[in-house]
C-alpha cells in the first residue's frame, strides 16, 4: 500500500467538531462527564476515550480584535515512532499506510508510550490499565475508505490521500495563504502521517511543540529493551530500569512500583 497522509488545513476549520463526534461514533468511544473551564473546547484535553479533539483558542489579531484558532488534535503517526520503538509488548506497530496501529489486547499498561511520545498524544485509562490513541481508522483505510474524521469534515479542512499528493497540496496551500503560514509535521521523526497547514506562527497553537524531541531517558529505555529482547539481561533488570525511568521522569501519576510489577507479571 502507498503511504497515506491526513492533511489538516487549520485555515479552513470552523470548529464544528464534526470530526471529533465522528471519531467517537466510529470507534464506539463513550462520552465522559466534564465541567465548564471557561472555554468552548470540550473536553479540556485528549483522553483515553477521546482520540480526536478540536482545540479552541482566542488570540489577538493584527487589528487589536479577537481571532479564533481551531485545530484538530490527535496522534501524529510518526514514521520513526517512539511509541513503536519503546513498546515492549508489540501493542504499537507500523501499518503499510504509515499509520501507527494499536492492538489493545497486547497493551500491558506500562505507559512507555504515554511518557515517551514527543507530541504527548497517548492517554492512559486507570480502569482498563491500557493506553489509547488515534489509529487513523486503519480498518477503514484498509478497505479504501477515508478516516471517519475526514469523511465528516464539511469544509475541506481535512483531506486524506497519497503522501506525495498531500505534501504537494500542503505546500501549495501555504503559498496561497502567505504571511506566517507553514507546513508542520513533515520534517519530524522521518515525517508524520498527519500534517498541518498552519495559518499563524507555531507559537500561537497550544499543545503543538515547535521542536518536538524525544527525552534522552527514553533512549536509555529503548537500549535496555533491546538488550532484554536479545536475552543479554534478565526481565527483572529490564523492569527495574523501566521503573527507575518512570520515577525520574515523574510524568506518570499514581503509578507505584507494585502496580508496575503487577502490570509486567500479567
Amino acid at each position: 500500500m502507498v503511504e497515506k497522509v491526513e492533511l489538516i488545513d487549520v485555515s479552513r476549520c470552523i470548529g464544528c467538531r464534526g470530526c471529533q463526534i465522528a471519531c467517537k461514533q466510529w470507534n464506539e468511544l463513550p462520552a465522559g462527564l466534564t465541567i465548564n473551564t471557561g472555554t468552548y473546547q470540550n473536553p479540556p484535553d485528549l483522553q483515553a476515550n477521546t482520540w480526536t479533539l478540536v482545540r479552541f483558542q482566542e488570540v489577538s489579531d493584527k487589528n487589536d480584535g479577537i481571532k479564533w484558532l481551531f485545530r484538530k488534535d490527535g496522534c501524529m503517526h510518526c514514521t520513526d515512532a517512539t511509541c513503536v520503538n519503546l513498546c515492549p509488548a508489540g501493542a504499537r506497530f507500523r501499518m503499510d499506510s504509515g499509520a501507527i496501529g494499536t492492538d489493545n489486547e497486547k497493551c500491558i499498561g506500562c505507559q512507555s508510550c504515554v511518557v515517551a511520545c514527543p507530541f504527548g498524544k497517548p492517554r492512559y485509562n486507570e480502569e482498563t490499565h491500557k493506553a489509547y490513541k488515534c489509529k487513523l481508522c486503519t480498518e477503514r483505510v484498509q478497505n479504501n475508505l477515508t478516516p471517519a474524521c475526514v469523511k465528516a469534515c464539511s469544509t475541506g479542512a481535512l483531506q486524506f490521500g497519497n503522501k506525495a499528493d498531500m505534501l504537494a497540496l500542503a505546500y501549495k496551500r501555504v503559498k496561497e495563504l502567505g504571511g506566517d503560514a507553514s507546513v508542520y509535521g513533515d520534517k519530524f521523526f522521518g515525517g508524520t502521517h498527519v500534517i498541518y497547514v498552519l495559518e499563524e506562527k507555531i507559537a500561537f497553537y497550544n499543545a503543538l511543540p515547535a521542536k518536538p524531541k524525544v527525552a534522552s531517558s527514553t533512549i536509555f529505555w529503548k537500549d535496555m529493551l533491546k538488550f532484554g529482547r536479545s536475552g543479554n539481561i534478565g526481565s527483572g533488570l529490564a523492569l527495574l530500569a523501566f521503573a527507575s525511568f518512570l520515577k525520574r521522569r515523574g510524568d506518570v501519576k499514581n503509578h507505584s512500583h507494585q502496580e508496575l510489577d503487577r502490570t509486567f507479571r500479567s
